[in-house]
C-alpha cells in the first residue's frame, strides 16, 4: 500500500503530483491536524497563529490518477479512517455564528477506546475527513475553502464506508485530503471540531460516463449532492436543483413529480457554516431511488 505524506495548502492545477496512482490502487493519506500541529497545548490559541502563512488545513497529496480525464468523475472509496489519541478544539473571534464576543480558547480532547472526553463529557467519536477534493481548472483554492472541487466541506457524512464522486477539472484529477476530525457536530459552529492527526485509506478510480457540477456522496442508505455557496440558503438551493437535474437526466421522470417525492423523503442537512463558503448536503434515501429505477 502506497503511503502519501506530502502536503499542500491549496488545491491547484499547478501543484506537482507526489504520486501517480493506478485505478483502484489502495492508498493511505497521512495528515496533520488542521492547525498543522501548532496549537501545542491549551495556552496556545488561534490568536497566536499567523494566518498570512499557509499553515492551516494541510491536505496530503496531490495524487495524479491514471486515466482520469477532464469531464470524468473521480470515485473515492473510503475504507478506513484512523485518528490520533488527542484532538484539539479552538475558538476564533471572526468565524461562525457565535463569534462575536467569543474568547480565544483552546481545549485538548483525549480520545480513548472510541470515546472522546471534553471537560468530563464523554461521547463516541465519529472519525471523518474535513478537506477532500481535486484540483479546480481555474485559480487555486486554499484548503480552508470549499467549492465544486470539494475542499473544506467539513461534512460529517464523509466517513468510513462512504464513496465520494468529484467532477474532474484537470488531467489526473490531482486528488488530496486532510483535516481529520475525531468528532464534529453538523454546522461546526465554533470553527473547529475535534481536530486531529490521522490517516485515511482510500481507492481512486475514474468514471467516464457520469457528469457532475458539485461533489456527490453515497453511503449504505443515501445518495446526496454536496454544494457550497455564500449562504446556507444558496447552498441548499444549488444542491436541490442539481439533485433534481441528476434524477431527471437518469430516469426521464417529470421534474414536478421528482420535486414532490423529494419533499417527502429527502433531507437538506447542514455541513458547515463557518468557512468562506457555507456547505450543505441534500440526501435522498437509496430505497426511493431504486424504486425510480435510478442508477449512477
Amino acid at each position: 500500500m502506497q503511503i502519501i505524506e506530502d502536503k499542500v495548502y491549496a488545491f491547484s492545477k499547478d501543484n506537482p503530483p507526489c504520486y501517480t496512482a493506478q485505478p483502484g490502487e489502495v492508498l493511505q493519506f497521512n495528515t496533520l491536524d488542521c492547525f498543522s500541529g501548532r496549537l501545542t497545548d491549551e495556552t496556545v490559541t488561534m490568536k497566536d497563529m499567523d494566518f498570512s502563512y499557509n499553515i492551516t488545513n494541510p491536505a496530503a497529496g496531490p495524487v495524479y490518477v491514471e486515466g482520469a480525464e477532464v469531464g470524468d468523475v473521480l470515485v473515492v472509496d473510503i475504507y478506513d479512517i484512523q485518528v490520533a489519541d488527542e484532538g484539539t478544539i479552538a475558538t476564533d473571534d471572526h468565524c461562525g455564528p457565535l463569534f462575536e464576543g467569543t474568547d480565544y480558547r483552546t481545549k485538548k480532547i483525549k480520545i480513548e477506546g472510541g470515546m472522546a472526553d471534553f471537560n468530563g463529557v464523554r461521547f463516541p467519536i465519529n472519525p471523518m475527513i474535513g478537506v477532500i477534493g481535486v484540483a479546480p481548472a481555474g485559480d487555486p483554492v486554499n484548503c480552508g475553502t470549499p467549492g465544486s472541487h470539494g475542499g473544506n466541506m467539513d461534512n460529517t457524512a464523509i466517513t468510513t464506508g462512504a464513496t465520494l464522486y468529484f467532477p474532474v477539472a484537470v488531467e489526473g484529477a490531482l486528488f488530496g485530503c486532510g483535516d481529520m476530525h475525531a468528532a464534529m457536530g453538523d454546522g461546526e459552529i465554533s470553527v473547529s471540531g475535534a481536530e486531529v492527526a490521522g490517516y485515511a485509506t482510500v481507492t481512486l478510480t475514474a468514471l467516464p460516463d457520469l457528469h457532475l457540477v458539485d461533489p456527490l456522496i453515497e453511503n449504505g442508505t443515501h445518495l446526496g449532492i454536496i454544494a457550497s455557496a455564500e449562504s446556507l440558503d444558496a447552498a441548499a438551493d444549488r444542491a436541490v436543483h442539481e439533485m433534481v437535474d441528476l434524477l431527471h437526466d437518469r430516469t426521464g421522470i417529470d421534474e414536478a413529480e421528482l420535486v414532490m417525492l423529494l419533499s417527502l423523503v429527502a433531507d437538506v442537512q447542514v455541513c458547515q457554516m463557518v468557512d468562506p463558503q457555507k456547505t450543505v448536503r441534500f440526501m435522498v434515501p437509496k430505497c426511493a431511488l431504486e424504486s425510480l429505477g435510478f442508477k449512477l
